[in-house]
């Protein structure tokens, strides 16, 4: 069966374009954190380690929350705000036609990153205490490392459920964060 040019131009997109684009969007992400966290970290002393740490943290957090959040909503409600031209209903849509990618990138590459990037101020945070400490003991390392896990781990738990039992709202509210940058807002 011949196909038509209005179907060839609505196949799928390659899974290699957007694994591509995951992985450049990833090494950038990466690099900028990265190097952000360690130009801070550099001269940071305790305190300022253990905030940077816990923004991390929060950042995996709120990304996965955002990421469980566009895959469990459901579109009608928004399909309703937008033709009601109610703000962030149209980018909400947006995000709920592009869930996979949404959570992929909320999930896999901003939440990775906070991961990876949380563990190296972990290693920053055990440093600073060894040295407060004048002890270079392993246990305070796997202490140290085993409460950072626990609150990553059980506050995407958390945040989870939240995602799931409140998926309209957090998806509205991103669409009303993302309306702030949109062109047509800006005209």
């Amino acid at each position: 069966m011949k196909q038509t040019s209005k179907q060839k131009n609505h196949q799928e997109p390659s899974p290699y374009g957007w694994a591509i684009t995951v992985f450049v969007m990833a090494v950038v992400l990466s690099s900028v954190l990265s190097l952000t966290s360690e130009t801070i970290l550099n001269e940071a002393g305790l305190v300022i380690s253990v905030l940077i740490l816990c923004v991390f943290i929060m950042l995996g957090i709120f990304f996965d929350i955002i990421g469980v959040a566009v895959t469990a909503a459901d579109q009608r409600p928004f399909h309703s705000m937008a033709a009601h031209k109610e703000r962030g209903a149209k980018e909400a849509l947006m995000l709920l036609r592009n869930a996979e990618r949404v959570s992929s990138v909320c999930n896999d590459v901003v939440g990775d990153i906070c991961g990876i990037v949380s563990g190296t101020t972990a290693a920053v945070i055990v440093i600073h205490l060894q040295n407060a400490l004048n002890t270079r003991n392993v246990l305070l390392s796997v202490a140290i490392t085993a409460l950072i896990s626990g609150l990553t781990i059980g506050g995407k738990a958390m945040g989870k459920a939240v995602a799931l039992k409140k998926s309209t709202q957090v998806v509205y509210m991103t669409g009303r964060f993302l309306h702030i940058f949109s062109r047509k807002n800006k005209r």
